[in-house]
């Protein structure tokens, strides 16, 4: 496999999500240890961008180990650069739809930005079992869309037969 860690980068406004509210999803929503993974490509780590961000992050690490009465395995780690995963690792789960990745694609002048898609990343955990498709519709309805575009994609995601 080489020398790589899977990762995710999130980008948010922290004017509606405070990068505590980002650290606490996180915690709450991996397995902080990695004693009983059989594969150590699998680690746990998450990277900070500043000093105020990393002292975030040790707060609530500890904070948790306190509670739980265990010693949190997670890496906390300064950024440096990220990759992107090969096209074809891209949106995995919604790619077993070709007819949604087909519908949804209409939208979008490329491919980066299809992928780049607030949409898309929904959808794909959608089908991984994230969440609830009138979840996604409630959540059009406040994006910064005109009301054409805004009907013209939930018109779409409601025909697709997943």
């Amino acid at each position: 496999m080489g020398d790589h860690t899977e990762t995710l980068e999130i980008d948010f406004d922290p004017t509606l999500l405070s990068f505590e509210e980002v650290v606490k999803l996180f915690w709450k929503s991996h397995n902080p240890n990695r004693a009983n993974y059989r594969d150590r490509q699998y680690i746990s780590i998450f990277f900070f961008h500043n000093e105020q961000q990393k002292e975030v992050l040790i707060k609530e690490k500890r904070r948790l180990e306190g509670l739980k009465n265990i010693e949190i395995e997670t890496e906390i780690v300064a950024y440096s650069r990220f990759y992107l995963a090969e096209m074809y690792h891209q949106k995995y789960y919604l790619k077993r739809y070709p007819d949604a990745v087909e519908k949804v694609y209409q939208f979008y002048k490329s491919e980066e930005e299809f992928m780049n898609s607030t949409l898309v990343a929904r959808l794909n955990g959608f089908v991984k079992g994230y969440g609830k498709l009138a979840d996604i519709r409630k959540e059009v309805e406040h994006w910064h869309l005109s009301e054409d575009a805004r009907g013209k994609v939930l018109d779409v995601i409601s025909s697709i037969k997943w």
